[in-house]
């Protein structure tokens, strides 16, 4: 494992970590077990976010590098080859834990050369995962966000966000706070499969509605919508309508796409589990790591309409959610190879 040369997505910049600080701990505990920690002293925490990225902010902080929660497309996995891990088992098993991330951030925002400009978590990996239980490093990184009256959003599938609730709403009485929740289907079997690591999908609903009986909006990230798998009308109906009646104040959907590093590891994984569907994803990926714009383009669309029949949106609070009978998830979904 080597930790010069690593910084942020980039690893040309300077090191982010001190080498001669680097901890290794395992934990004999059913929830660790087969996970190796790594406890690093970090240089820096707030990341610039590339100029060329999408992400619609500039700011990140991540505490954590790899994710036991071992979602099979996820799209950080590249970020462990930095490392000389690879993008599979080490990236669900080897966790860096940034162990002064509360007492660095507190020490970034309050430098005179910070304007207060948004910053984002969980986008890399989530910040809420299993680690947190342990090293609980998110509620010194809200307190000092909210000392400061730093606006900041938080994505994450973990339902340990519910510790930190009172910060989070004092933190949203003096600064802009959004917390989104990812939820991409509500299918058993497909969680089970290709998440294996996080909390039920109705435990992460759950979470929306918790937040929003307690004065904070949660919107949900209907992500990924997994091709083949999880795209059906019916799926896409049954998600929406269990994402409305949790009282979610938005719901964004987003297609599967397949980086490299996450490519490899989700189409092997998919190879062992669905081999039939193989030359199907070799088709509808053959442009690159993202599906093509027109599936992209019916995957919103339905999603959206969706959504304005349940009545998710710029609602009131308190506002009932449209949502009829049960019946209207029992419509027959089309075969799943409808697509190509």
């Amino acid at each position: 494992m080597r930790w010069d040369a690593l910084s942020g997505e980039d690893p040309a910049n300077p090191a982010l970590f001190s080498t001669d600080a680097v901890t290794t701990r395992t934990f004999d505990t059913p929830e660790f077990r087969g996970i190796t920690f790594h406890e690093v002293r970090a240089r820096s925490l707030l990341n610039r976010v590339p100029g060329a990225s999408r992400m619609p902010f500039e700011w990140t902080v991540n505490p954590y590098r790899g994710c036991s929660h071992a979602c099979v497309y996820c799209f950080a996995r590249k970020t462990h080859s930095y490392l000389d891990l690879d993008t599979g088992a080490d990236f669900d098993s080897q966790i860096v834990v940034k162990t002064n991330a509360p007492e660095l951030l507190r020490r970034e925002l309050g430098s005179s050369r910070w304007r207060g400009e948004h910053v984002a978590m969980g986008t890399n990996v989530d910040c809420y995962q299993r680690a947190e239980g342990r090293y609980r490093l998110m509620p010194g990184i809200l307190t000092a966000l909210r000392d400061h009256a730093n606006p900041f959003s938080i994505l994450t599938k973990g339902t340990l966000i519910l510790r930190d609730l009172e910060v989070l709403r004092s933190a949203s009485a003096v600064a802009d706070v959004g917390v989104s929740v990812s939820v991409g289907f509500t299918d058993e079997e497909l969680w089970r499969s290709v998440e294996p690591g996080t909390p039920a999908p109705e435990r992460r609903l759950d979470v929306v509605r918790t937040l929003s009986e307690h004065g904070i909006p949660c919107g949900v990230l209907m992500a990924p919508v997994i091709p083949f798998l999880g795209d059906s009308p019916a799926q896409l109906r049954t998600t929406v309508r269990a994402i409305a009646a949790a009282g979610a104040t938005s719901v964004t959907p987003l297609t599967l796409h397949l980086r490299p590093g996450a490519r490899e590891w989700y189409l092997a994984w998919l190879a062992r589990n669905h081999p039939h569907l193989v030359h199907h994803y070799e088709a509808l990926y053959a442009d690159g790591a993202y599906a093509p714009k027109w599936y992209q383009r019916r995957i919103t669309r339905q999603v959206h309409e969706l959504a304005a029949e349940y009545g998710i949106g710029p609602t009131g609070p308190g506002t009932a959610r449209r949502i009829a009978p049960e019946a209207a998830d029992r419509a027959p979904a089309p075969t799943q190879l409808s697509l190509l």
